[in-house]
């Protein structure tokens, strides 16, 4: 396991930057025809969504 200490603005910024990939990410897998290549971003975007869950996750704790 990873561990990563960032001041609160590195959290916060790095928490708006997975939103936004995501938010573009779920674009791209809507927009894409080829079976192969949209379930790679279906997975990628499971890997976005879990790493998003131990950033939100990490904060609470923190806050606790």
């Amino acid at each position: 396991m990873l561990h990563i200490d960032l001041t609160l603005d590195e959290r916060t910024l790095m928490e708006e930057m997975l939103d936004a990939y995501l938010t573009d990410l779920r674009g791209e897998i809507s927009a894409t025809h080829s079976h192969e290549y949209k379930e790679g971003l279906k997975q990628r975007e499971l890997l976005l969504r879990k790493i998003i869950a131990a950033v939100h996750e990490a904060k609470e704790v923190e806050a606790a």
